[in-house]
């Protein structure tokens, strides 16, 4: 997570920009998403110098030898470069940038999704110095205050929380802790399949990624690394969806800069008819919109046939189990509601559903301070495998109550309540759960349990709850102890009474 100073650092640059005109929030993001990928773009191009310097092996490059732009003009390609336009009078940087690095960042990718994300992105920012500032403003945050970039999401999420819109429709980002904890649950294996329909800045996908490759890399073949890449006569490894234009470029840049040159992300709104994926996937990890419903007419009627609903918390959930293949398996977070709510039948569906026609694994239970300081919702994670045919047995149950940070606004680290390292410890040793007593943090209950609650997903319709007997005096001995109290009191008011007249007089 980016820090207080971090923060701060935004906020002037964020200023700059409206100070030299751009007065549309959406509009500052982007043009300092175009920044930020530039500043990345350079970063990438220094890692692969170093490493054909140490092992003396060529490495692809980012930047050309030359380029020419759409007017026929030409740049040497290292003029491309963050590290070398950066100190630049402002008037040449302005050149530079508005008519030969925005460009050229515009054909990354060949046909990729990139590229057709860009596609109706223009450069606007108006004059050199109002550049300069941002630019400026950008290398000191990144030379100084965000260690860690290799996931951006966390400085588009902060400058997203500027939009008066933001968060409305329960799109929050889903912190970088909480979505590798649900990738390691769910274990992704190379070839295999993995989409977020929600996808956002695509950080799903890309602790996907970084998951393959810490646990994969050495026995990874070339048609993994096809699949990875999204490159050769293969299908792409990672898919995402996404309604909003500016978090479509958003996450095609993040992959981008996760070598992940050709995944499957494009422009579509999930639960319309539009979407007719259907049994494709090996693995769905999400954090679709929370709140909100949609016009019944543009639901598909695949996802009616699931859960008879026009809520998008439950549509999703249906249109996870649509496009996950036989055997697929699914880690998603859901507001607390979808797990006990009563008052409407299709809350019930569902998770009658999930019980009954799949494999329910899990539910995790977390704190509502994750999502702060953008909403104090309580969510929780489903972890559920596609049979249509039933399987559930028995379902693991965890109350997380810390996640490593603060719940509050500030969200500061605190390494004391971390419930995470638990949680994987004891998912990985899933049969020692059967040991465990319902006063614990976590347990498995039976499918019959959850039959008879009424497919009830809470956590405390299952818990034990200790009473300890207290034995107290006898009123008559309590009532003496009061007696003597009292009089005590009443000599010592008394005491204090003569010793203050006793004052007086002298």
């Amino acid at each position: 997570m980016i820090t207080g100073t971090a923060k701060t650092k935004v906020d002037e640059i964020w200023q700059r920009m409206w100070e030299g005109g751009i007065t549309n929030p959406i509009e500052v993001i982007s043009q300092l998403t175009y920044l930020m990928f530039m500043h990345q773009l350079d970063e990438k191009e220094f890692e692969a110098e170093s490493l054909e310097e140490v092992t003396g092996a060529k490495q692809p490059r980012i930047f050309p030898k030359k380029f020419a732009n759409a007017a026929g003009a030409e740049i040497a390609g290292e003029e491309l470069r963050w590290s070398r336009f950066k100190d630049k009078p402002a008037e040449t940087m302005f050149q530079i940038i508005s008519e030969y690095a925005f460009p050229f960042i515009k054909t990354l990718g060949d046909d990729s999704a990139f590229t057709r994300s860009m596609e109706s992105a223009t450069f606007g920012i108006p004059v050199p110095k109002t550049l300069q500032r941002a630019v400026d403003g950008i290398d000191a945050l990144f030379a100084n205050y965000v260690d860690d970039i290799s996931d951006l999401g966390d400085l588009y999420e902060y400058m997203l929380s500027k939009l008066n819109t933001a968060g409305t429709n329960g799109q929050f980002r889903t912190p970088k802790h909480i979505r590798d904890m649900m990738v390691q649950i769910i274990a992704p294996k190379p070839g295999q399949l993995i989409c977020d329909p929600a996808c956002g800045t695509a950080g799903f996908l890309i602790s996907a990624a970084e998951y393959l490759r810490q646990n994969y890399e050495s026995s990874m073949t070339q048609a993994d690394w096809d699949c990875f890449a999204g490159t050769g006569n293969v299908q792409p490894q990672f898919t995402g969806f996404e309604m909003d234009q500016t978090m479509l470029r958003i996450s095609a840049m993040n992959l981008m800069l996760h070598s992940i040159s050709k995944p499957d992300v494009r422009y579509l709104d999930s639960i319309s008819k539009s979407n007719t994926v259907s049994n494709k996937f090996d693995c769905i990890l999400a954090n679709p919109p929370f709140t909100g419903s949609v016009d019944t007419e543009g639901i598909d009627d695949s996802l009616k046939a699931i859960v008879d609903s026009k809520q998008t918390e439950l549509l999703f959930v249906a249109l996870f189990l649509r496009m996950l293949k036989l055997g697929g398996r699914c880690a998603c977070i859901v507001p607390n509601g979808v797990l006990f709510r009563t008052n409407s039948k299709a809350y019930r569906q569902l998770r009658k559903e999930l019980v009954e026609n799949q494999k329910l694994e899990a539910v995790i239970y977390m704190p509502s301070g994750v999502f702060k300081p953008y909403s104090g919702v309580s969510t929780a994670i489903l972890v559920f495998t596609k049979t249509n045919a039933g399987g559930t047995d028995k379902v693991w149950l965890y109350n997380m109550e810390g996640d490593g940070y603060t719940l509050d606004d500030k969200r500061d680290p605190d390494e004391a309540h971390d419930d995470i390292p638990d949680i994987l410890e004891r998912w990985a040793n899933i049969k020692k759960e059967e040991k465990r007593a319902r006063t614990d943090k976590s347990f498995l209950v039976e499918k019959q349990e959850i039959v008879d609650a009424e497919y009830d997903f809470s956590f405390n319709k299952y818990t034990e709850t200790v009473y300890e007997r207290i034995e107290y005096p006898p009123t008559e001995e309590i009532l003496a102890e009061l007696e003597t109290l009292n009089q005590e009191m009443t000599k010592g008011l008394k005491e204090l009474a003569q010793m203050l007249k006793g004052d007086s007089n002298e």
